[in-house]
């Protein structure tokens, strides 16, 4: 349990950059996505469905890479990750582009 304790700076400094960048890809996908799909699709439905099957394609690739064994528990938290980037998906590139308007009216005044 120490070990564990011990490694969780070390955990997190990996698991943010990895969310980031499985942020911007689901995001590059998502805007495809919606031109091809000509919006008829609900975005907030389709970024958790991208977010999800990136985040799980990514973690099993790195298994496979890896030559790890996959557990159910690796899988859940593939899962909890998955249902981060989504939120991060959905809700952190709207806040950049209000922060952005926000700034541009700023400059403006």
């Amino acid at each position: 349990m120490e070990a564990i304790i011990q490694n969780i700076p070390a955990v997190i400094s990996v698991i943010l950059p990895l969310v980031l960048m499985l942020m911007v890809v689901t995001n590059i996908i998502v805007e495809v996505l919606k031109k091809l799909t000509w919006e008829r699709l609900p975005t907030n439905i389709l970024v958790f469905v991208v977010a999800m099957a990136v985040t799980l394609l990514a973690f099993l690739a790195a298994c496979q890479i890896m030559g790890v064994r996959i557990l159910w528990y690796m899988v859940a938290g593939a899962v909890v990750l998955g249902i981060f980037v989504a939120y991060a998906a959905m809700f952190g590139f709207d806040k950049l582009r209000q922060t952005m308007e926000q700034l541009e009216q700023i400059r403006k005044k």
